[in-house]
C-alpha cells in the first residue's frame, strides 16, 4: 500500500504568507465546485473578475478566493495529519491580517494556483501507441 504524502506537491501549489505564517493556495477538484457556484462557470470567471470595477466586490472576491485555496490547503494537511490539525481560515481573518498591497499581490498567486490545479497532462492511448515502436 502507498503511503500519502504528507505535503502537497509543488507542481500543485502556491505559497503565499499573511501575517508570517505560510498557506499553500491549492485548486482541488472542490474548490472548482465552489468556484463554479460563485461565479457561475469556470470558464468565465477570471474574465468576471479581472473586469470588475466595484473595488469593494474585488475586494470581497479575491478574500474569498484567497480563504477557499488557502483552506483547501489546510484541508489537505489535516487529512494527512489528522494528529496535528490546524484551524481554517475564516474571510474575516483574511482581511484583519492583510493590507491591500498585499490582497493585491495574491491575485496573481490565486492565478497562478488555479492555473496548476487546471493543468491537464493527458496522454492518449491512440498517441502512445502512435509513438510505438513496430517490431
Amino acid at each position: 500500500m502507498n503511503a500519502i504524502p504528507m505535503e502537497v506537491s509543488d507542481d500543485r501549489k502556491v505559497t503565499i504568507v499573511i501575517d508570517g505564517e505560510e498557506y499553500d493556495l491549492v485548486f482541488t477538484t472542490r474548490a472548482s465546485k465552489a468556484v463554479a457556484a460563485q461565479f457561475g462557470d469556470l470558464e468565465h470567471f477570471g474574465d468576471k473578475i479581472l473586469n470588475t470595477e466595484d473595488y469593494g466586490t474585488v475586494v470581497d472576491q479575491n478574500l474569498w478566493l484567497i480563504t477557499l485555496l488557502a483552506n483547501q490547503g489546510i484541508m489537505i494537511h489535516n487529512l494527512r495529519n489528522r494528529e496535528h490539525p490546524k484551524p481554517l481560515l475564516s474571510e474575516e481573518e483574511v482581511e484583519l491580517l492583510t493590507s491591500p498591497a498585499e490582497l493585491s499581490s495574491f491575485r496573481e498567486k490565486i492565478f497562478e494556483a488555479i492555473q496548476k490545479g487546471s493543468k491537464r497532462n493527458i496522454k492518449s492511448e491512440a498517441e502512445s501507441s502512435k509513438n510505438a515502436e513496430v517490431g
